[in-house]
């Protein structure tokens, strides 16, 4: 049974950092895609940043381009996200995600409600 544990999360002002983490079980990494999806509320859940576990190939939001780092530790089934530059559009509830695809796109493209595999989400605010 898969279960994808996140922490990290909490309050930071606007240009500050967070690192995200996420712990797979039930699974191996090493062979399909994990990654990093938000919910603002009152909007749908979007795609943040993938990355295959097999080649580390990665894919990010336009939004978040240049600020956030998506990594992986394979040994110790363990997904993150560095988050830096911070900006209050940031604020969210941040989930690990995972499907058995090979492609970072295909993952972070999904819309949410193809996706079976979710954490239960840690907050984010970036508010002074």
């Amino acid at each position: 049974q898969v279960q994808l544990v996140e922490s990290g999360g909490g309050l930071v002002q606007p240009g500050g950092s967070l690192r995200l983490s996420c712990t797979a079980s039930g699974f191996r990494l090493g062979e399909y895609v994990i990654g990093w999806f938000r919910q603002v509320p009152g909007k749908k859940r979007e795609g943040v940043s993938c990355i295959s576990t097999r080649d580390f190939s990665t894919t990010y939001a336009d939004s978040v381009k240049g600020r956030f780092t998506i990594s992986v530790d394979n040994f110790k089934n363990e997904v993150y996200l560095q988050m830096d530059s911070l900006k209050p559009e940031d604020t969210a509830v941040y989930y690990c995600v995972q499907e058995w695809v090979l492609k970072p796109e295909s993952l972070c493209k999904m819309d949410y409600y193809d996706i079976d595999y979710w954490g239960q989400g840690t907050q984010v605010t970036v508010s002074s």
